[in-house]
């Protein structure tokens, strides 16, 4: 898993913005001003994307894959942490992004949804 790229990914979704969290030395993805992505590093400074995920689904991708855990330093319900040395796919990798923003994206109000994606 390249960073450059899935930072590239992050930021082609509608409304995104970006930002660093100095404390946690973690880049931020943002829609709405609320988080879908983080991608820093776990205790021992290991590359991690932490993203959010539908709770029945995130049991059963940290049962499938070993490189997905709960999500760091997250409420580990709705989060998961993918190590960037797991060999998970490009495109899996892609689809939990994708899915990530979507639930934050849905979770907006809807004058600000139209506001980033105006119909």
């Amino acid at each position: 898993m390249d960073k450059a790229k899935l930072q590239s990914f992050c930021l082609t979704f509608p409304g995104t913005t970006h930002d660093y969290q100095v404390d946690w030395q973690a880049d931020r993805y943002h829609v709405g001003g609320k988080m879908f992505a983080m991608m820093g590093g776990d205790a021992e400074r290991k590359p991690i994307i932490t993203l959010k995920c539908d709770p029945a689904h995130a049991e059963e991708l940290r049962e499938t894959y070993q490189g997905i855990v709960p999500g760091y330093y997250m409420n580990k319900t709705h989060w998961n942490s993918i190590f960037f040395d797991s060999d998970l796919s490009n495109d899996l990798i892609e689809n939990l992004i994708l899915h990530s923003y979507q639930l934050v994206f849905e979770k907006l109000t809807k004058k600000v949804q139209n506001q980033i994606n105006p119909k």
